[in-house]
């Protein structure tokens, strides 16, 4: 199966990118290029991020084209300790941002150059790792995937994941020869595993040593029992100023019209000084949207603004939700990080239902241009909105919980809400004000 999904994912990748652009009277169903991209952006990763909340890191484990070349790769693997730089926490975020960013920069969503360049990138990194970092393992997936950290944190709230049984495994008898019976391709500890953030999913654990099995749990056990006793700076960073925040300024600047007011006063400002080889210069398609003859050119300006309107989302929205959650960090009786970090974890349901609102809306736009209409759009919004909302208030009334009662944890509670509110918003005003 992993086979037969490189391959498709190889023929979506590079075909297109060899094919002429479509004209306007191609569709989905009709060219490949429209396809590979609804295929892209219009299922494969919303619904992929879906999934991690339903079944955890399966996709990794059993479906992910990357990560079945990576650890094909490591066959052959030059079997190099895996450096410092590599195992550093802020990857997570830093990938995540990266190509965040360069995918608005070259519109990958709209064409196929930019697909090739972005994935099959990514793709051929994943290899080169393999050939050259651990033995049968998946580094590239460990450490460095742009999504990892994504991934990472939605599965939390899955609720099925691989168990481990403490107690069980110490009085097992241990595997002939002390070698274990299963390769963990990810690098997971899996005697110590006690979350599923981290777990690919891909069963070769269960039942080793009678003390792993595959098991139904609460999905907010993670965040409510475990998370608090992990504090992690990396997945602060990455809900707080990444997925509440970048990805907010990655998905409206194209709508906003401070973007477009920005852009005009900086366009006049310029000709007023005799300055105007922002606006007549352009860059080579991978580095900026470059398509004359569609009329879809990206000039230095255009730019400029749009790291500028990315970066300023970015800092203002991440230090906004920071103080909102240091408050209600506060309000539970003086400053700890740790807990900090806990209380941000609760703010992962409507982190993750943001990011697949933005690319959803992909889905949306790619159908509705073939004459496709999605009933109750917005009522849909309003509901996952909503409902993500109500889910990270319930976790932070948990987690407040743990820790003291009454007119405390409200304060706490009502804090996140705060966060989740501030979040909605940047949502209704792409969906239903712009």
């Amino acid at each position: 199966m992993q086979w037969l999904i490189v391959a498709v994912y190889a023929v979506l990748v590079i075909v297109p990118a060899l094919l002429p652009l479509p004209d306007n009277a191609a569709h989905i169903w009709t060219n490949l290029t429209l396809a590979a991209q609804f295929a892209f952006w219009g299922i494969w990763w919303p619904f992929v991020l879906v999934s991690m909340v339903l079944v955890g890191r399966a996709w990794c484990g059993v479906l992910c084209p990357e990560g079945a070349l990576s650890e094909f790769a490591s066959r052959w693997s030059r079997g190099y300790a895996v450096p410092r730089w590599i195992t550093w926490q802020g990857w997570p975020f830093v990938a995540f941002a990266g190509t965040t960013v360069y995918g608005q920069m070259t519109s990958v969503y709209g064409y196929p150059k930019p697909v090739l360049a972005v994935l099959g990138g990514s793709t051929l990194a994943a290899i080169v790792v393999g050939l050259l970092y651990g033995r049968n393992k998946r580094v590239w997936c460990r450490y460095l995937c742009p999504v990892n950290g994504v991934f990472a944190v939605l599965s939390k709230l899955a609720p099925v994941s691989f168990q481990v049984d403490s107690a069980a495994w110490a009085v097992s008898p241990k595997p002939v020869g002390g070698t274990e019976s299963f390769n963990c391709a990810p690098l997971v500890p899996v005697k110590t595993m006690r979350g599923a953030g981290a777990c690919h999913m891909c069963g070769r654990c269960s039942g080793h040593r009678g003390a792993v099995r595959l098991a139904l749990r609460s999905p907010n056990h993670e965040i409510v029992r475990v998370a608090g006793e992990e504090p992690s700076l990396d997945q602060t960073m990455l809900i707080l100023f990444g997925m509440l925040a970048l990805a907010v300024g990655a998905f409206q600047w194209s709508s906003s019209p401070w973007y477009v007011d920005a852009k005009q006063w900086a366009a006049t400002w310029l000709i007023e000084r005799g300055t105007t080889w922002p606006l007549e210069h352009s860059a080579p398609w991978f580095v900026l949207t470059n398509y004359p003859d569609r009329n879809d050119v990206m000039t230095l300006l255009d730019g400029g603004l749009l790291l500028a309107y990315i970066g300023a989302a970015t800092i203002v929205l991440g230090l906004a939700l920071s103080g909102i959650v240091a408050l209600a960090t506060l309000s539970l009786g003086g400053w700890s990080l740790r807990r900090f970090h806990h209380l941000t974890q609760t703010l992962i349901p409507v982190a993750g239902c943001g990011v697949f609102l933005g690319l959803s809306a992909l889905t949306v736009t790619f159908l509705r241009g073939d004459g496709i209409v999605i009933p109750y759009v917005a009522e849909i919004r309003t509901a996952l909105l909503a409902g993500a909302s109500l889910w990270s208030v319930w976790l932070a009334w948990q987690v407040a919980g743990l820790a003291v009662g009454g007119v405390r944890r409200v304060a706490a509670a009502a804090c996140i809400a705060g966060a989740a509110a501030l979040s909605v918003a940047n949502w209704v005003l792409l969906f239903w004000i712009w």
